[in-house]
């Protein structure tokens, strides 16, 4: 069922005291990809199990599959279901038409990167996209965030070292980050540090100067993506500096397939998957909840 406007505004008002509490009480929100129910009801529980605050998140593909008005309802039946504090991100929406669909189905958080369809899209042209999204979302209310380049990476589990030399040709600079935020008033500010998407053989690394820099340098929040793969200390650190923000999709993939092939090895007579599904469950739950606490979130939630 969609959601009047009056409810869309009211949600939106919601996740910006949600963002002010994490500024001012130094936590972030957690904001977990889904892409299918289960995982949905893990990070519920998760959020019910800590009494903490998140984002479920959903980038191009995972609404292809689902569509975006039935995550909105999944999203918010669970939510209620679990007496959870739960706000819905579109993460790495490739158009301002995409983000715009996102902003009228009432999701609360819009990530709009057009970078991520054309890696080679000039500063004019991001900056231009984004600008019109914050503006379009000035309707709901809903956050915006953005990046001024392609943020490397991608949500999965990879075979090849980090070349951090290469990434560091990518990080974000503090008077760069400064003037895309002043270019574009928008909510959220995607900071490249050594955050990488996807899992990789070797832990991440956060140049935790730089990003301290980056933070004294904005007035916005924060955020950080490709969070899986990185050791728990750098989230520790990161909101004690001022992180709001930080996505984590990989490590929870992973987890969902190696406890899929798990249980269908050992129950090869079972059909029936939804009956294999509770451990899968368990398992997604797991890795939510480590973020959770490594971002300082547990018992923050207001409901």
């Amino acid at each position: 069922m969609s959601l009047s406007i009056a409810q869309m505004r009211d949600n939106c008002m919601r996740a910006r005291h949600a963002y002010q509490r994490a500024r001012q009480q130094h936590f972030a929100l957690g904001a977990f990809n889904i892409d299918n129910q289960e995982t949905l009801i893990a990070v519920a529980r998760a959020a019910q199990h800590l009494n903490a605050p998140l984002l479920v998140e959903v980038s191009q593909g995972e609404v292809d599959a689902l569509g975006l008005e039935n995550i909105r309802d999944m999203v918010d039946n669970y939510k209620d279901e679990y007496g959870v504090e739960m706000y819905v991100n579109l993460d790495h929406s490739p158009s301002v038409e995409a983000a715009k669909r996102g902003i009228d189905a009432g999701f609360e958080f819009i990530h709009i990167d057009v970078s991520q369809a054309n890696h080679d899209a000039s500063d004019e042209e991001i900056i231009a996209a984004t600008r019109e999204v914050v503006e379009y979302a000035r309707f709901t209310g809903a956050l915006v965030e953005s990046e001024p380049h392609y943020f490397g990476g991608s949500s999965n589990l990879h075979k090849e070292t980090i070349d951090y030399e290469e990434i560091k040709k990518t990080f974000s600079t503090p008077d760069g980050s400064s003037a895309f935020v002043s270019a574009t008033n928008i909510d959220t500010f995607a900071a490249a540090v050594g955050n990488l998407h996807g899992k990789y053989p070797v832990p991440k690394e956060l140049d935790l100067d730089l990003l301290r820099e980056i933070r004294e340098a904005l007035p916005c929040a924060i955020s950080l993506h490709g969070g899986s793969g990185t050791p728990l200390h750098y989230f520790e650190e990161a909101v004690k500096i001022g992180v709001t923000k930080i996505n984590i999709n990989s490590d929870m993939r992973v987890a969902f397939r190696n406890t899929v092939e798990k249980v269908l090895k050992e129950n090869p007579d079972e059909f029936a998957l939804v009956k294999l599904m509770d451990e899968v469950k368990d398992a997604v739950q797991v890795v939510v909840e480590e973020k959770l606490k490594a971002f300082g979130a547990v018992g923050k939630a207001v409901k």
